[in-house]
């Protein structure tokens, strides 16, 4: 798929937005989508437009504005334009359960077993203090590992190549679980992931990092 470039449009989850209930509700989706994904992208057009970011694909973008860690305006709204796509590729009606075939033997490899693995995505999704998001990545030397990032930030900053996330900003969770935050984690690790698309994104991870 060809990079997408500005001007940025809000894409809509791979399902219905009551297609993920009773796991998460229709009312998270319209609120977490429908208003808080769309104000990113609308913020994020305005920030670029007339500049010379409007030409850049999103990646683009995200790498150009973090600026070795000294952000520019734009970061935030277009990492989190990313961030919420992929989140939303990261979950399927019906999900949950085991990975299979190759992802499923590098989970075995990098972690010992699926049960460790599991254990240690969650903790990182719970311990995340304040907002911000888990993440499992694929690595230049060929190993998995999960990290977690504050606010907006993710992998594509840190030379890493992510394949799975979890969003833990409260409002990813609050209207269905409250502050009970290891609980949405669960249900999402149980219910709700899409190894499928995970298997996916990690064949594009693993093309990504021979570059």
């Amino acid at each position: 798929a060809q990079p997408t470039t500005a001007k940025f449009e809000l894409k809509p989850p791979p399902y219905p937005l009551n297609g993920l209930e009773p796991h998460m509700s229709k009312e998270t989706l319209e609120y977490h989508w429908g208003k808080h994904h769309r104000s990113y992208v609308d913020n994020l057009n305005k920030q670029i437009a007339g500049t010379q970011l409007n030409a850049l694909s999103l990646e683009d973008v995200i790498v150009s504005t973090y600026n070795k860690g000294d952000l520019l305006p734009p970061f935030n709204n277009a990492a989190q334009i990313w961030n919420h796509d992929f989140f939303w590729e990261s979950m399927k009606p019906g999900g949950g359960g085991k990975p299979s075939g190759e992802l499923l033997e590098l989970i075995e490899r990098d972690f010992g077993s699926f049960d460790t693995f599991a254990g240690e995505f969650r903790s990182a999704a719970a311990t995340q203090f304040g907002s911000g998001w888990a993440w499992l990545v694929y690595n230049k030397d060929k190993k998995l590992s999960i990290v977690k990032t504050p606010n907006a930030v993710n992998p594509l900053v840190l030379d890493s190549f992510p394949f799975l996330t979890i969003d833990v900003w409260e409002h990813a969770y609050y209207l269905d679980y409250k502050n009970r935050r290891p609980d949405y984690i669960a249900v999402f690790m149980e219910n709700l992931v899409s190894w499928d698309a995970v298997s996916s994104k990690l064949e594009a991870a693993k093309a990504k990092a021979a570059l």
